[in-house]
């Protein structure tokens, strides 16, 4: 059977959706078949303005993605941070950047599923989602929410948690929060869930 390729990419800034693409990752690593590998989408923002932000380095060992490089993979796990409710810049110039995609529907009947980080409870847990699901539907890609699948994690009140039935999600708050070990196990079961998803899509036999 041939091995099910799931590229999981993301922009990061703080290294919130960074901590929770590896986790999704690792969820999707642990399907067997199934190899997830990370990626970077560029960076817009100058050096200069990066280090006024006081962001961190990127990783170095995640390759940036070029749009072309999409038609390799079976499913996608995408995950950015939000910025007033949509998905953040560098992400959307990314996808902007596929037209040419878009015009062959090349990535037509993929799945695909979303995961995020806000800055708080009003910054867009659900709408990020719901924005971004826009990009999809365009290149005729299949979203794989999570639904409730996540059991009991999914009703946890006792905590502040990010996520939803769209996918896995995180707070920032001012910066200094980091994913909680809930987040991150909602992000792991995620990215198995998905895998699984485009694992069985892709060896589905094809109808006569």
């Amino acid at each position: 059977m041939a091995t099910t390729k799931l590229y999981v990419v993301y922009y990061s800034l703080y290294g919130h959706v960074e901590t929770m693409a590896r986790e999704v990752q690792r969820g999707a690593n642990a399907v067997q078949g199934v190899e997830a590998t990370l990626w970077q989408v560029p960076e817009t923002l100058s050096n200069v303005i990066l280090q006024k932000m006081k962001a961190p380095a990127k990783a170095d060992e995640v390759p940036e993605i070029r749009p072309e490089q999409l038609m390799d993979a079976d499913g996608f796990l995408f995950g950015f941070p939000s910025r007033f409710g949509v998905m953040a810049a560098q992400f959307k110039a990314f996808f902007d950047a596929t037209n040419e995609l878009w015009e062959r529907q090349a990535l037509a009947g993929k799945p695909a599923g979303i995961f995020w980080s806000t800055g708080f409870h009003g910054g867009g847990q659900e709408l990020t989602a719901l924005t971004a699901v826009t990009q999809l539907a365009h290149h005729g890609m299949i979203f794989v929410p999570l639904g409730y699948t996540f059991g009991n994690g999914m009703f946890e009140m006792n905590e502040v948690k990010g996520g939803s039935s769209y996918g896995a999600g995180t707070y920032a708050a001012d910066g200094s929060r980091v994913p909680t070990d809930l987040e991150l196990q909602l992000a792991f079961h995620q990215g198995k869930y998905v895998a699984e998803i485009t694992k069985k899509l892709k060896n589905k036999p094809s109808s006569a």
